[in-house]
């Protein structure tokens, strides 16, 4: 695979910083430089060598979708420039990989597979939702479905990082299960389909293990810096958000079943040894 015939949509997110340092020779563009929400700036875009885009780009801010400001912003990124992607994809017979989410989902059954039909709850759900549908009509897509994304940049477990070093005991909701995907697993989930040339459609791809609560996750991540004495507190959904405004609706059961994914031969290590491991990092 040839590193120039890559585009990379979202190149300064979590996911785009990981695949520039997979693809170094990639092109890596950001709402800087590339407007995917303007039809003729995508249009304008010079696509000649391009055989591959991968969109990294979304808006993730759950709750602010919720507000009169954030909502339009939103289905801009998650919908609208998506489909702006499929379609310009389409043109060109280029192949597009979309980076979805737990969250098209409702949460309201267990481990979630590809062919589930969608039932988001929020905005930012009903978006990513509406991203998938425009990203499918282009012939060649992967649409990637993850969750709790965690690399460099603003994520759970760095701000729980950030509350042991203040030595602030937190209180964690225990009724949201999830697996945490990490971007070295992610990236090299989708070099290995590029590589595989394997059947398009949709992949679930997190990392491997037992699903677990935020709350059980924190606590993990404070055994693993050797601060036990850091008391987690348990809490719902429900009570955590009940001060708080424009507070989008979370699906509970949210982790997403890895039989299709691991049936091409793709291993997915851990979540649990992944998390220890950026830990490490992080730390030196």
């Amino acid at each position: 695979m040839n590193e120039s015939e890559i585009l990379i949509v979202g190149g300064n997110g979590q996911l785009g910083l990981a695949l520039q340092a997979q693809y170094p020779g990639a092109r890596a563009v950001d709402r800087d430089t590339f407007d995917m929400t303007d039809w003729e700036a995508v249009q304008a875009y010079d696509w000649s060598g391009i055989k591959t885009i991968i969109n990294a780009a979304a808006y993730t801010n759950v709750d602010n979708a919720e507000t009169a400001e954030g909502r339009p912003i939103v289905w801009q990124v998650n919908a609208t420039g998506a489909g702006y992607l499929s379609k310009i994809a389409t043109e060109h017979d280029i192949t597009l990989i979309h980076i979805s989410s737990d969250y098209v989902f409702d949460g309201t059954i267990e481990n979630h597979t590809e062919d589930e039909p969608v039932a988001p709850l929020g905005v930012y759900a009903q978006a990513k939702a509406a991203g998938d549908i425009a990203v499918s009509i282009t012939p060649k897509h992967y649409i990637l479905r993850i969750q709790a994304l965690i690399g460099e940049g603003h994520n759970f477990a760095r701000i729980m990082l950030g509350l042991a070093e203040k030595n602030i005991s937190p209180t964690v909701v225990n009724d949201q299960i999830t697996r945490l995907t990490f971007t070295p697993t992610l990236v090299d989930g989708i070099d290995y389909l590029l590589g595989k040339n394997a059947p398009y459609g949709i992949y679930n791809l997190t990392n491997d293990g037992d699903p677990a609560s935020w709350a059980d996750i924190t606590r993990l991540i404070f055994e693993t810096i050797g601060r036990s004495d850091l008391t987690v507190t348990d809490t719902t959904t429900e009570e955590y958000f009940k001060s708080k405004e424009h507070v989008a609706p979370r699906p509970l059961k949210s982790w997403l079943d890895l039989t299709k994914i691991k049936a091409t031969g793709f291993t997915l290590s851990d979540w649990r040894t992944e998390l220890q491991d950026y830990i490490k990092k992080e730390q030196n």
